[in-house]
């Protein structure tokens, strides 16, 4: 599956678009590597997504092509979650 749908259909991003805008511009890593929006992502993958100051690195669990919101989060699980702290 494509990253972008994975992103989208597992409701890490919203929309698709979004997803594309975000991994275009290098914010996501698949597996340590840059990845881009078209990039294929499988099963045991490990994704690292940088929202602005706040990063979600996540496994991927299961590839469903459609789902329904509640069962969005068994897609992946949230290996950890970081927050850039503010130096002024």
């Amino acid at each position: 599956m494509r990253l972008d749908k994975f992103l989208k259909v597992s409701r890490i991003i919203k929309r698709r678009s979004v997803a594309k805008e975000i991994a275009d511009k290098g914010r996501i890593l698949i597996n340590d590597r840059q990845a881009k929006s078209s990039s294929n992502v499988v099963v045991g993958d490990k994704l690292e997504i940088g929202f602005g100051n706040k990063t979600m690195i996540v496994k991927i669990t299961q590839i469903i092509e459609t789902t329904k919101k509640s069962d969005a989060a068994e897609m992946y699980e949230i290996l950890e979650t970081k927050v850039a702290e503010n130096f002024e």
